[in-house]
């Protein structure tokens, strides 16, 4: 790729990108009469011709069978995204279609599903949103409810304001004065220190002091690294899958079925994003990049969200290699950046 950018002269990289603008636009293979007379360049068809001929051999562009026009490849995109896109800043209307979507006041599960749908809704694709990762906030208070035979409701207070509900399955039966008892050697012990600290003292607690404890003290060291324990290997929000059937370029049956079967499990989809959790700006995959063949006419934008300067999560969309990426990009960005804001509930300037 780096050798086609390296050899694609002035006129070859206008060409280039009047092609994948208008493809984008019309989801039509472009002729080389429509080139010539949309570029803004004094050239003839035959020349065009030419031009697209080398574009093809670099692997940009390629004809459908269909047509003898031509379409941009994953790699042709590429070189767009990289070098001959203007970003745009976002219109007033996807801004304040945006901002709307934000409550400072509501749960932090709230705020993720208001997110994903604001980005399928602004967008027209699927959006999605890694729930934040818990490692540095702190653990308030915990609660333990019984709920009935062999289930208990753990709850949890972080940072003082936001409230986790966990139901746990367990082998043994506890009373709720057994329970209470658990809850005050644990809010004793580990109250006002971060998730992670909690869960490493849990186990260490475990492993080290084992045979001094008493029963009680032992269950409610189990009981609470149940109910602190790792985070959901799903915790990713996912919403407007639906949008991805109108794409025409999305309708081949056998990968439109992998790619919802993906959006239900939702492991691949927190794969992607997850290699996207120690960037600081917005990341695109195009077709295969994101390791995944099925992927192969899709796009993937993706900003992580940071509360205090710390990364916390990532958010996106997937929609079809052929998006409006100039606009796209920055919702993307600006989501992210009004995200952080509305949970470390301070403002962002979004005309950055």
């Amino acid at each position: 790729m780096e050798n086609a950018t390296i050899n694609l002269d002035a006129r070859a990289r206008t060409l280039l990108r009047t092609l994948i603008e208008s493809y984008i636009r019309d989801g039509q293979p472009v002729g080389s009469r429509t080139l010539a007379r949309t570029s803004g360049l004094s050239v003839s068809a035959a020349t065009v011709r030419n031009v697209m001929a080398d574009l093809e051999d670099m692997g940009l562009i390629h004809s459908p069978h269909t047509s003898a026009g031509r379409i941009p490849t994953p790699a042709g995109y590429r070189l767009f995204v990289d070098s001959l896109l203007e970003v745009r800043n976002p219109s007033p209307e996807d801004i304040r279609a945006i901002q709307s979507g934000f409550d400072p006041t509501a749960s932090t599960q709230d705020l993720m599903d208001a997110t994903s749908n604001l980005l399928s809704r602004v967008t027209r694709m699927a959006g999605m949103v890694r729930l934040p990762r818990h490692r540095n906030v702190a653990l308030s208070q915990i609660e333990f409810l019984r709920l009935g035979e062999g289930r208990i409701l753990a709850i949890l207070v972080i940072d003082g304001k936001e409230v986790q509900n966990r139901v746990l399955e367990l082998d043994r039966d506890f009373s709720q004065d057994e329970l209470q008892r658990m809850a005050n050697y644990l809010n004793a012990h580990l109250a006002g220190k971060s998730l992670h600290a909690v869960r490493a003292e849990l186990l260490r607690e475990m492993r080290d002091v084992r045979d001094d404890l008493d029963a009680m003290m032992l269950a409610a060291i189990d009981l609470g690294e149940k109910a602190v324990g790792d985070e959901d290997p799903d915790d990713v929000v996912v919403a407007g899958q639906t949008h991805l059937l109108g794409y025409e370029e999305l309708a081949d049956m056998a990968r439109l079925r992998q790619l919802l079967e993906a959006f239900n499990e939702k492991q691949e989809i927190l794969g992607i994003l997850d290699q996207c959790i120690r960037g600081d700006r917005v990341q695109i995959f195009i077709g295969r990049e994101s390791g995944l063949d099925w992927f192969e006419n899709c796009s993937v934008v993706t900003a992580p969200y940071s509360v205090d300067g710390e990364v916390v999560g990532v958010l996106g969309v997937i929609g079809p290699t052929r998006m409006s990426y100039d606009r796209v990009i920055p919702i993307v960005d600006v989501t992210a950046r009004l995200l952080g804001s509305a949970l470390g509930d301070h403002p962002v300037d979004d005309s950055k």
